[in-house]
Order: C-alpha cells, then sequence, then structure tokens
C-alpha cells in the first residue's frame, strides 16, 4: 500500500523572525500568496505581515499576538500552495493549535479569506480579554506533570511523544515554575507566546471568538482531518472545533499513533519551523516504515531543505 502524505501545521511558538525569508525570495507560488494573505490581514486588522516577519531590525511589535497568529497562519497556507505547486499534494491534513486553521483552510472546512479572518479575531479576543500567560515545553515523561508541585500551579498544554510535553500556566508563575524545573535538573525551554493556551487562563476570550465564528460560512471539506485535540482523523468538524484546538491540550501522540495504526505516511511538516517533523519523528513506533520531512527551520537552509523534501518525493519514500 502506498504510504500516505500527511501534511502538519504547527501554532503559537514555532514563529521566529525572518520565517520563510528564501522561499519568499526564491518561489513564485509562495511569493503570490504571502503577498495575497498580507493584503487581506492589512485590510482586517491593520497588521502588515511581512513588513513584521522580513523587517530590519526586529520590531517589538512581532511579538504581538496579533501579528504573529496572521503571520503563522499566511506563511503556512503559503508554503502549503508552494509544496501543491511541486506536485506533493496532502491526503491528509493535521493541525496542532493555531495550526488547525491551517488545516481546515486546505481541507475545504473554511475559504482562506474566513480562516484568516477567524485567526485575526481570535487574538483580538485574546489580547482584550486575557490576562498574559505562557507555555513551557519540558523534556521529560507526562507523568512528572502529576507531581503535585508542577500540576498545582499549571495546565497540561500538550502531549508530543513519549518524553516531551507542555505545560501552560500565568505570567506571574512561569518564573517560579522554571526555578523548580532547574532545581531538579529537568530539561524545559519558555516558547514565545503571551498566553497560557490550552487552559483556563484563555476562557475570557471563548465568549468573543465564538460569537464571531458563527457567522463564518462552513464547507464539507474534502480531505480528511487529524485533529490533535480529539486524536481522531475528521470528515466534519463540530460546532466549536476551532476554539477547542486551543483550549484543550494537544494530544499529538494519539493522534500520530491513530495514524500509524492505520499504515504507513509520508508525514511533512508545512510549519515555520521543522518542530513538528522532530515530534512527529519521536511520536512514531518503533519500526514505523513512515517517513518525516520539514520544510522550512530557523536556520537559514530553506532552499536546501526545500530541495530535500522535493527529491525524496520525486522517488522512492526517504527512510526517517
Amino acid at each position: 500500500m502506498t504510504a500516505k502524505t500527511v501534511f502538519m501545521f504547527s501554532g503559537q511558538g514555532s514563529q521566529y523572525f525572518q520565517m520563510g525569508r528564501q522561499l519568499f525570495e526564491t518561489s513564485e507560488v509562495f511569493r503570490h500568496w504571502m503577498i495575497r494573505l498580507d493584503k487581506l490581514a492589512q485590510e482586517m486588522a491593520g497588521v502588515p505581515v511581512i513588513d513584521a516577519v522580513y523587517a530590519s531590525p526586529l520590531t517589538d511589535s512581532f511579538d504581538r499576538t496579533l501579528r504573529t497568529h496572521p503571520a503563522i497562519f499566511i506563511i503556512e497556507y503559503s508554503l502549503a500552495q508552494c509544496l501543491i505547486g511541486d506536485g506533493i499534494e496532502p491526503d491528509l491534513v493535521l493541525g496542532t493549535s493555531l495550526g488547525s486553521f491551517t488545516a481546515a483552510a486546505l481541507a475545504g472546512h473554511l475559504d482562506v479569506e474566513h480562516a484568516l479572518a477567524a485567526v485575526v479575531q481570535q487574538a483580538i479576543a485574546l489580547e482584550d480579554t486575557c490576562p498574559r500567560g505562557g507555555i513551557i515545553a519540558v523534556l521529560a515523561g507526562r507523568e512528572l506533570f502529576e507531581q503535585d508541585w508542577l500540576r498545582g500551579h499549571a495546565e497540561l498544554a500538550a502531549d508530543n511523544f513519549a518524553t516531551h510535553f507542555a505545560l501552560a500556566a500565568p505570567q506571574e508563575r512561569l518564573d517560579g515554575i522554571e526555578e523548580q524545573l532547574r532545581a531538579r535538573g529537568i530539561a524545559h525551554q519558555r516558547l514565545a507566546v503571551s498566553f497560557a493556551f490550552h487552559s483556563r487562563w484563555i476562557d475570557p476570550a471563548q465568549a468573543p471568538f465564538q460569537a464571531f465564528m458563527h457567522s463564518v460560512p462552513r464547507g464539507r471539506g474534502h480531505l480528511p482531518l487529524v485533529c490533535c485535540e480529539q486524536a481522531a482523523v475528521l470528515a466534519d468538524l463540530p460546532d466549536d472545533f476551532f476554539w477547542r484546538v486551543v483550549r484543550r491540550p494537544i494530544r499529538l501522540r494519539d493522534a500520530i499513533a491513530q495514524l500509524e495504526s492505520q499504515g504507513s505516511h509520508r508525514y511533512i511538516d508545512a510549519g515555520p519551523s521543522g518542530t513538528m517533523a522532530t515530534f512527529a519523528k519521536y511520536a512514531l513506533p518503533a519500526g514505523s516504515a513512515s517517513t518525516v520531512h520539514p520544510a522550512l527551520t530557523p536556520y537559514g537552509q530553506d532552499s536546501k531543505t526545500m530541495a530535500a523534501l522535493r527529491a525524496a518525493f520525486a522517488g522512492p519514500a526517504a527512510s526517517t
């Protein structure tokens, strides 16, 4: 059986300054979609994404969720169109958190304009109603989170693979949590996010965001969507899907296990940083015939990485 191709889309925390710059300069398809969606973002919220991402020097405003939310979506959707233009077609799409909006747009559940509007409105709802917070990635088994010193101060945000999870907490608790992790010699990293996604601390944004989503037309969808909140492959999306994917924990490990139970796949990380490729690689069961492929990375090697990806899909599937 031929391995199915999965486009994977990451969420907040995967962004970085100058992401996709080489592709913007060399790919007409990528640049076309970046410019088209950037104009829409400016019309919707006065958000010039391209200027923020590729400005020199870096501007402080790039840290704002109202900029990084649409920036991640625009980069991911443009990259997906670039891959499709190269003849690399997805059989399924997988999104984590914000990446679920890109996955849903590519699968046809939302048109791209409405998906971008939803991303912008979610950022506005978060900035208008929620306290500042953050997410810490922890290199340890999820059982660590069950300990009182950690569970009592944070909520589980993501379960990525056997030795990697993420937690969410308000801004004022983050330093104390990191101090406890350091004291126990546990490797960790604070993500570049401004809110405690996947936790009760973003609940104030639900009402305004859901009110907007009631006005957004939905399509049937033409591709299966792998939901990391439910760890299931969906043909239809529940009414509250676009809130649940940012509010409830990411179950990437379970989602990959669900896919692997159905056969081998070719996983393409269509996010900005290549992080999803790393997570998927470690989440694969021993002996899996599936392969994992990054498209972009933060290391200024976009052309090289994309060339390797095209070569892998031009011939026999490469090994992980």
